[in-house]
């Protein structure tokens, strides 16, 4: 009896420490959740959707974000279905994202389009962080991306760019006009084929558009198409990546669409990598002093394969990560530059006596001219503040629990940057929605965009900053530099030039680029390209 009895009282003295530890957590979480301090949440969100009504309206998403954060302040909350997202808005606290707690946030969420459109995560810029992110991203950086590949390489862009003004010098002499010796062009499509032209050969080996290259140009435009299609779609917000139960319903076919552009490039991808691999078998030596980075990827990953990761699918996504950012971003910020330079012809005019007198009309501009170029420097960097690539930085996710200026944040909130809000910021920029190139020879003179600066971030910062910043550089100075100094420009209307955007995960010009050039240089210049 005496044994049932301090049984009893044993089971009772647990069963009341177990009672008593339970309350004791459970008010504990009480009190912290009670007494965390979460960021604003935005006022009026709707039952399930939460805040996805405030990115469909007619205004870009950077836009209305950017209007939020006057009214919530530099961090605030939307709610994406079941997801909850901190819109960060100005630069301290964007300093704070990439120094403090940068690690926590160098993860990406897994949406529908890294799975449909990412090679489900290969492409390293969608790939959540760990090691093989982090194996592709060094090899990338250390075979194309490196500030010494891009020195080695900047002969060839040269050349390029070169062939890329007679194509239009010659456009021009077939289509001027008589009277007024003018030429129509619509100059989106030229920046797009530049860009393959400098991006793909190196890539790939192919040289797509000219005189010489009619054969490729149907499969270049194939590409073309479906990157375009992509880089739409990697902006699309899907119903699936808000309310995961409702995936299946793929309302607006979004979820389609991304399936058959994913399955065209797959197949040129394919194409390329099986037509290498066959040349590659008929080489008894491969030399490696003058392979494309694709020869670079096969020989590395034949040799070291990376542990978890197939190694075809990792080569194809690895170039497509490399042909999106490469030609996209330069082709968009080319355009924007040009739109702004037509709305502005004083500084257009400044740009081209900078241009006369570092360089003249007798020759063609070289890389070695950039250094001196400042003012079309600074124009670039102005084009690139208020028309960054992607206004929205590609979403991150934290990886684990956060304090964010004094905020808590919790593990798997998803993180936006909302870069063109950082980079209009009235406490930082004056006049900040005024093209003013003068800003950066002056009060922000020492501003630059490598991610030290958080007042300026086109390329985004900390450790999953873009790569690429040298080859997109000496692509834009040379570019730009070289078309300023060959033709004269004009806006073939009187109207001003459309400045509407069509958001995608870049932030592309809606119409057409349509303007009025003639030669400025020695006809000569033209005859030696």
């Amino acid at each position: 009896m005496d044994l049932v009895l301090d049984f009893l009282s044993s089971v009772t003295s647990v069963a009341l420490f177990s009672i008593f530890l339970f309350s004791f957590l459970f008010l504990y979480r009480s009190y912290k959740v009670s007494h965390s301090k979460e960021a604003p949440i935005v006022q009026g969100a709707w039952p399930i959707l939460g805040h996805l009504q405030l990115l469909k309206n007619s205004q870009k998403p950077h836009r209305t974000l950017g209007a939020l954060a006057d009214k919530y302040g530099p961090l605030f909350t939307i709610k994406l279905g079941s997801k909850r997202a901190l819109v960060v808005s100005n630069w301290e606290m964007a300093k704070e994202c990439f120094t403090k707690i940068d690690l926590a946030i160098s993860n990406r969420p897994k949406l529908e389009a890294t799975q449909h459109l990412g090679y489900n995560g290969a492409m390293f810029a969608l790939a959540p962080y760990g090691s093989c992110w982090r194996q592709v991203r060094k090899i990338a950086t250390s075979e194309i991306l490196s500030h010494r590949h891009v020195e080695q390489q900047q002969y060839f862009h040269t050349s390029e760019v070169q062939a890329w003004i007679k194509e239009l010098f010659n456009v021009w002499f077939s289509k001027k006009n008589e009277s007024s010796n003018y030429a129509l062009v619509e100059l989106k499509q030229w920046f797009t084929q530049l860009s393959f032209n400098i991006v793909l050969p190196v890539l790939v080996g192919k040289r797509y558009f000219g005189a010489t290259n009619v054969a490729n140009e149907e499969e270049a435009q194939r590409c073309i198409k479906a990157l375009q299609e992509l880089m739409r779609l990697l902006g699309v917000f899907t119903i699936g990546d808000a309310i995961p139960f409702l995936k299946w319903f793929d309302f607006g076919g979004h979820v389609k669409a991304m399936k058959a552009t994913s399955k065209e490039l797959d197949k040129i991808l394919g194409e390329l990598l099986e037509e290498r691999r066959h040349k590659r078998s008929l080489s008894k030596k491969i030399d490696h002093d003058h392979q494309d980075f694709m020869d670079a990827l096969l020989s590395l990953l034949d040799e070291t394969p990376i542990e978890g990761c197939d190694s075809d699918t990792t080569i194809k996504a690895t170039i497509l990560t490399l042909i999106g950012g490469g030609i996209e971003t330069t082709s968009v910020t080319l355009t924007w530059a040009i739109c702004l330079l037509l709305r502005n012809p004083l500084i257009l005019k400044k740009a081209k006596e900078e241009l006369d007198a570092q360089v003249g009309k007798e020759r063609c501009v070289r890389k070695s001219d950039i250094d001196k170029l400042v003012y079309l420097q600074a124009i670039v960097k102005e084009t690139l503040r208020l028309y960054p690539p992607g206004p929205l930085s590609v979403p991150r996710e934290f990886s684990e629990n956060c304090n964010l200026g004094g905020y808590d944040v919790r593990n798997g909130t998803r993180l936006i940057l909302n870069l063109w809000k950082i980079h209009t910021d009235p406490n930082v920029w004056s006049d900040p929605l005024v093209f003013k190139p003068e800003r950066f020879l002056t009060t922000h003179k020492d501003i630059d965009f490598r991610g030290n600066h958080f007042e300026l971030l086109p390329f985004g910062g900390g450790r999953r900053i873009c790569p690429g910043i040298s080859l997109g550089l000496q692509m834009l100075h040379l570019t730009l530099a070289s078309f300023l100094h060959s033709f004269e420009i004009l806006n073939p209307s009187s109207e001003p030039i459309d400045m509407n955007e069509t958001f995608g995960l870049s932030n592309t010009k809606t119409t057409p680029l349509e303007i009025l050039i003639k030669p400025r240089l020695s006809s000569n210049c033209y005859e030696i390209m």
